[in-house]
């Protein structure tokens, strides 16, 4: 029995990490059509790989504000800037999925306003895990669909190779990333999602100083670990349609496939995450995600992009 507990205890939130993933990913392909057919497109031309390149440069001067505010100790101004975004990405979902069962727009419009600001609030006054899992799902699915219909498939290669590079070089090399991720966390605020080892776990509670060697009390894992792939599978859903690929449930065989190799890349990950060390998490997921997308390919017998 104590064998079984151990295997649980280890296992199972790397199974539930990894249903996270497929959870955001097929919410982020529901969202994907209404959120096109309203407009909510990043960019003009999505064949752009210019695009790509601002996405970089949006990324790298945010995580250079995240670390000067961090060291400035200006935690406070992070957490409203963070939670403004949240607000106004649960805002878009929201309008997204009304459309869907009613075409009247003060309605969408006002519950969806509602909800945004109901959810913030709670997530400003009770951060809890099962809180920032839930509000994470929602802004992780918002952000993929946004992405996903605005970029289509070569600036959506270019961007997951890009970013697999600056997260090795972010972790591994000069290790900002680390030290953003530790920095943040004490926020509780929805940039990762946590799968607690125990049923009592409190993330409210958690103060993050660990022993070395000492165990945490949950597993963690950055939104952009589920983000960023996900987006190749919302473009290739979007973008490859035109070629009317075969598909199960209208998603197409090149999405399935990235997803299936996301899963893959996530599983290798997983290896090298359990012996005990920060990983880099896109270039296992995003390796995987772009594999899984070539071989969909392959079996639709389409074009590549």
């Amino acid at each position: 029995m104590s064998s079984e507990n151990g295997f649980l205890k280890t296992y199972a939130p790397i199974f539930a990490m990894a249903g996270i993933i497929l959870a955001v990913q097929f919410l982020s392909l529901l969202l994907a059509q209404p959120m096109n057919a309203e407009g909510m497109q990043a960019f003009e031309d999505p064949d752009s790989t210019a695009n790509s390149l601002y996405y970089i440069v949006i990324i790298l001067v945010f995580t250079f504000f995240l670390l000067i505010a961090l060291k400035n100790n200006m935690q406070r101004i992070i957490q409203f800037v963070i939670l403004l975004a949240v607000a106004s990405t649960v805002y878009y979902v929201f309008i997204a999925l009304l459309s869907l069962v009613t075409d009247s727009s003060t309605v969408i419009n006002s519950v969806s306003l509602s909800l945004a600001i109901v959810l913030t609030v709670l997530l400003y006054k009770f951060p809890e895990w099962y809180v920032i899992n839930t509000i994470g799902l929602i802004v992780g699915a918002g952000a993929s669909a946004i992405f996903g219909i605005s970029l289509s498939i070569i600036p959506v290669l270019v961007l997951l190779s890009l970013l697999a590079i600056y997260d090795a070089i972010s972790v591994y090399k000069t290790k900002h990333m680390i030290d953003l991720a530790e920095g943040v966390m004490d926020m509780r605020l929805p940039i990762l999602f946590i799968i607690p080892k125990k049923l009592n776990y409190s993330f409210i509670k958690d103060t993050f100083k660990k022993e070395d060697g000492e165990e945490r009390e949950a597993f963690f894992m950055g939104l952009g670990d589920a983000v960023m792939p996900t987006i190749l599978v919302v473009s290739a859903n979007i973008f490859l349609a035109k070629y009317s690929p075969l598909h199960c449930f209208g998603i197409s065989y090149p999405s399935i496939g990235a997803m299936i190799g996301t899963i893959i890349g996530y599983s290798a990950l997983m290896v090298f995450v359990m012996k005990g060390k920060p990983q880099a998490g896109l270039p296992f997921l995003n390796t995987g995600v772009i594999l899984g997308y070539a071989a969909g390919v392959m079996v639709s017998g389409i074009p590549f992009y």
